[in-house]
């Protein structure tokens, strides 16, 4: 072999190796190496945005940065030629964020994450954007900005290739998931139910994909006694913090193990002066269940419980309260998944099917009686410590994700 031949033939394998810097086990060729190449493109600029996105408070009450968020994202789907429509979200602080895009193929698809965080005004301040390593820190970075800056990039890519096999391709930004979407929920259930696949991007901890759910209810207790003087008169008083304790106690075990419906007393309240036996007392639990039947059965074992009390005279009230549906496990959430992992394989990675315990937008996307549209959740980017000062996202996943979004939309728009 001649030098100058050897020569251009390294260089020709250097070039493939750099496009698909991914394939670590599967053969380049099984790659598409200008989606990889052009997803690689986008990492730095979607981590720009990342920067000015995290550095915004937008806690789900923080009208004023939600707006800022909002206008970012509306401008991102407007510049990928996206029709885009703000719509007001009562009683959200925020606005819902909606893009079409309309397409020459048959299959409705969706993508949508929220862009509120859980935490408040000065938060970003405090603890700005930064990067260690491959990780990115800051308040939502994971959950669920980068997510979102995820959908507009996708989208990107996918117009710069042409894509058009679909009807409709809708995308929803909602700004208040982190407290039960009470203003959006109505909007991704009327929206999904016309969809024949939702993608969801929160962010999963490692290379899985989320195929269900739990669902999420609120169980309030309510306990009210007769007040009186603590120090002269405590007998002629019906205490209704320790009537509160007793039910607690009674209550604890309204979970099942066996069906992994969980309920957790975690906001309690009683009294507010030393001197007074209080009057009212109240207590909030968190219930999580993957069987949405599970919410009749906690009331009506709650009501026969709350039957016996330790304080005579005092007025014992439960009440459950539904939040957000299960996004049930199925076979059609599950073969999506499989398509995901053979796409990843593309890239030399896997990614495993997973359900959580946690509650999210999937529940009211997903239409179990009729069985459509087909949802898969843990689309965003990957990352951990969600909620908390320690919350990071993976850098180095950006890309794979992205390539992964973007021929996600082409297997869907094939109804492969």
């Amino acid at each position: 072999m001649k030098k100058n031949h050897l020569i251009s033939l390294i260089a020709a394998l250097a070039c493939t190796t750099s496009a698909a810097s991914f394939a670590q086990t599967t053969p380049a060729a099984q790659a598409d190496n200008a989606l990889l190449q052009a997803a690689q493109k986008r990492k730095d600029p979607l981590i720009k945005d990342l920067t000015t996105l995290v550095n915004i408070d937008s806690g789900t009450d923080d009208a004023k940065g939600l707006g800022q968020v909002e206008a970012v994202l509306a401008q991102r789907l407007r510049e990928v030629g996206a029709s885009v429509e703000i719509v007001a979200a009562p009683p959200a602080a925020g606005k819902m964020v909606i893009g079409k895009l309309q397409g020459s193929g048959t299959k409705n698809i969706m993508l949508m994450i929220h862009f509120d965080t859980v935490f408040g005004v000065g938060e970003a301040a405090k603890r700005p954007f930064k990067i260690v390593g491959n990780k990115a820190y800051g308040p939502g970075v994971a959950d669920a900005k980068g997510g979102a800056l995820l959908i507009v990039y996708a989208l990107d890519i996918a117009r710069e290739r042409g894509f058009k096999d679909y009807k409709t391709l809708t995308v929803l930004f909602n700004p208040d998931e982190e407290k039960s979407s009470l203003g959006s929920r109505d909007m991704i259930t009327k929206l999904s139910a016309d969809q024949d696949y939702v993608l969801v991007f929160e962010p999963p901890e490692a290379d899985v994909v989320t195929v269900a759910t739990n669902g999420i209810a609120y169980v309030h207790l309510d306990v009210k006694g007769r007040a009186s003087h603590a120090g002269s008169a405590p007998e002629a008083g019906r205490n209704a913090a320790v009537e509160l304790s007793n039910q607690i106690i009674q209550l604890k075990d309204l979970g099942s193990p066996t069906k992994g419906t969980t309920v957790n007393w975690t906001v309690i309240q009683a009294g507010d002066r030393v001197n007074i036996i209080p009057e009212k007392a109240s207590a909030t639990a968190d219930m999580r269940m993957s069987d949405v039947t599970e919410i009749q059965r906690v009331q009506a074992d709650a009501d026969k419980i709350i039957q016996k009390k330790l304080i005579p005279e005092t007025d014992v009230k439960v009440k459950v309260e539904n939040r957000r549906p299960p996004f049930s496990k199925n076979a059609e959430s599950d073969r999506l998944a499989a398509t995901a992992d053979s796409i990843y394989k593309e890239l030399g990675k896997s990614i495993t099917p997973v359900s959580m315990r946690y509650g999210t937008d999937a529940g009211f996307a997903y239409h179990p009686e009729t069985g459509k549209p087909v949802v898969l959740d843990g689309m965003g980017i990957v990352g951990d410590r969600i909620h908390s000062s320690d919350e990071w996202a993976d850098l180095d996943s950006i890309v794979p994700r992205l390539y992964l979004t973007v021929r996600m939309m082409e297997a869907m728009g094939k109804g492969k």
